[in-house]
């Protein structure tokens, strides 16, 4: 099966469930191509993967001219893909329109057809089987070269190949459409009409929606989505500790105090200010020291009010390190307006972390009873499941045992593909 993968910018964890399921297909004898910015091939290297990586410039606001190409390109790229599988909402809406109106009646690939010459008047060309590689001898084919623009393919064990930003992925009939919506809009104004706009594109053009929380699948179904179903996004397997708890609470500065570990990048979304309203206390013991392992916009802000409400609050910045900060963390706290199947929530389950989380998108059903569970923007109620656990050891023992015991549950890398294998053939 030839699989094209399309996303946007990211840095989290759309980008690392992709590559997962690049690692999977690959290993299975799938020919795979991802299409999308060069930052996401340099954070991920997909190319490293086994696929193919096609750099398709897509801003994560809008832009008529270059969204326009970014179409263009998707529409000539995966003229030869069984499936087109976009990831995220802006990814999934320039898929959909650039698979918009595509003729029946193309050749069909080689090893379903027994032919290999183009229908007449097809202008697919050699490059689409350099770009993907030849399945019938099973090698993967050189880096193309089209003058057309300048789009980069790069490939295990290929350098940077300029070619052209319209290399085709080859020709077939009309190629199916699978979206995977990983987020929920959490802002108002222009930005909320955009991305109204985008979701009914998405509804529309899609074959098959697969989302990470009832909340967006209920939504997609209102907006005339054909094909709803669950998405599996497993984390990866966490690794083991490299240092011990009391090595790290020294490093924090934190004592015998109870550490409150929060992870997530500093944006609107994860309700920050929440949880900073419930590290204000008052606390009847001793006061637990709230870390923050992330950056993002809101770094500036939260470091101003820390600093000028005297808060039990430490930001430690982008870490590579969350097993070490999960060891050590007495609890582990999302305060987030919305979430999906957050991978950070998942390791901190396999991990035996007691969790506390708002009870928001996916949020429920992963926790699945084994954490706590307070309403979004409720700081009172997040500071009493704090109290709760932190002057509670055998609180927070059973906390611990439960979340290993639904960590265990959690679907793993196998799964993720086997399900995603099965949208394909339904597609």
């Amino acid at each position: 099966m030839r699989v094209a993968f399309v996303l946007g910018t990211t840095s989290g964890g759309t980008g690392r469930h992709v590559r997962m399921l690049v690692e999977g297909l690959v290993r299975r004898g799938h020919r795979v191509v991802v299409l999308g910015p060069g930052s996401v091939e340099e954070r991920f290297s997909f190319g490293g993967a086994g696929a193919r990586f096609v750099e398709v410039p897509m801003s994560d606001r809008p832009h008529p001219v270059n969204d326009l190409r970014a179409v263009l390109a998707i529409r000539r790229m995966t003229k030869d893909a069984d499936v087109v599988h976009a990831h995220g909402l802006r990814a999934g809406a320039l898929a959909g329109l650039g698979l918009w109106g595509r003729a029946a009646g193309r050749t069909r690939v080689a090893e379903r057809s027994g032919a290999t010459s183009p229908a007449p008047g097809d202008e697919r060309s050699g490059a689409a089987e350099r770009a993907l590689g030849d399945e019938r001898s099973g090698e993967p084919g050189p880096a193309p070269e089209d003058e057309r623009s300048g789009a980069t393919v790069r490939g295990p064990g290929d350098e940077r190949a300029r070619v052209g930003g319209l290399v085709p992925f080859g020709a077939k009939g009309r190629v199916p459409l699978v979206v995977t919506l990983h987020n929920a809009l959490t802002a108002g104004g222009l930005i909320g009409i955009v991305y109204g706009g985008l979701e009914r594109v998405v509804a529309r053009r899609a074959d098959q929606v697969l989302v990470v929380s009832p909340d967006l699948g209920a939504r997609m179904r209102a907006l005339g989505a054909r094909d709803v179903r669950p998405a599996v996004v497993p984390a990866p397997v966490p690794r083991v500790a490299r240092r011990s708890p009391q090595d790290v609470r020294a490093e924090l500065g934190a004592g015998g105090r109870p550490i409150v570990l929060a992870v997530g990048r500093l944006a609107q979304q994860k309700g920050y200010e929440t949880l900073l309203d419930a590290a204000r206390g008052p606390w009847p013991g001793e006061t637990p020291l709230f870390a923050v392992a992330g950056e993002g916009p809101l770094l500036g802000e939260m470091r101003r009010r820390i600093e000028a409400e005297a808060l039990p609050v430490v930001l430690l910045g982008n870490r590579d390190d969350v097993p070490d900060l999960l060891a050590a963390a007495t609890v582990v706290v999302w305060a987030s307006r919305w979430e999906g199947q957050p991978l950070s929530l998942s390791e901190a389950l396999m991990v035996g972390r007691p969790v506390i989380a708002t009870a928001v998108g996916g949020v429920p059903d992963l926790v699945a009873g084994a954490g706590i569970l307070v309403p979004y923007g409720d700081a009172v109620a997040l500071r009493d499941a704090v109290r709760d656990v932190v002057g509670d050891a055998a609180e927070a023992a059973r906390l611990a045992a439960a979340a290993a015991r639904r960590g265990a549950e959690l679907p793993d890398a196998e799964d993720a593909v086997e399900s995603v294998l099965n949208v394909y053939a339904r597609s």
